[in-house]
């Protein structure tokens, strides 16, 4: 890949509030689909794929659960 992908934008996953914490959730799980398909022309045929299969829909909550959970305990639960 020619490109360079920062995975954890602003080398930072501190955020003020839990909705920015959601937020980067996205973008990271966003970019990791970059980083494995970095064809651009090739992300945007297969969106027709998954954006019709439920279980496919399912899979992105799941991964952006999983970053937010990261993010979250990095963040100390806001708390």
């Amino acid at each position: 890949m020619s490109e360079t992908v920062q995975l954890i934008p602003g080398d930072s996953l501190i955020t003020a509030t839990p909705q920015e914490g959601r937020e980067l959730a996205i973008k990271m799980a966003r970019l990791i689909i970059k980083v494995t398909q970095p064809d651009a022309e090739i992300r945007g045929k297969l969106r027709g794929v998954y954006a019709e299969d439920p279980a496919m829909l399912i899979a992105v909550g799941q991964t952006v659960a999983t970053e937010f959970a990261t993010i979250a305990a990095a963040n100390n639960y806001w708390r």
